[in-house]
């Protein structure tokens, strides 16, 4: 499995934007051979899916209740999967998770917490 580490979280305000990073490391592991996800989990509620890109990046596909907003990018030069999150609005707010797919297999990051202010 691959091990995922994201950064990018804090405190932001309404209409603000926000840039999450999600390295993968693994020994022997190639990152370039995962298609990789982004998910988030506010309080009380389930963990929600909110878009994907494939091994090569060229294709992505977002949830209705980000698309036009969040951006979905990856470099597999650097083994790091983005989420450009613009226009942020307080439902925003939750732990936001990266998640990587090979087959059957599933790694998730530790998540990091994003809280948007009215």
């Amino acid at each position: 499995q691959l091990q995922l580490v994201e950064s990018g979280g804090g405190l932001v305000q309404a209409g603000d934007s926000l840039r999450f990073s999600c390295v993968a490391s693994g020994s022997g592991r190639t990152f370039s051979n995962y298609a990789m996800g982004w998910f988030r989990q506010a309080p009380g509620k389930a963990r929600e899916f909110l878009g994907a890109t494939i091994k090569s990046g060229s294709s992505t596909y977002y949830a209705d209740s980000v698309k036009g907003r969040f951006i979905i990018s990856r470099d597999n030069a650097k083994n790091t999967v983005y989420l450009q999150m613009n226009s942020l609005k307080p439902a925003d707010t939750a732990v936001y998770y990266c998640n990587a797919i090979r087959g059957p297999t599933t790694s998730w990051g530790q998540g990091t917490q994003v809280t948007v202010s009215s």
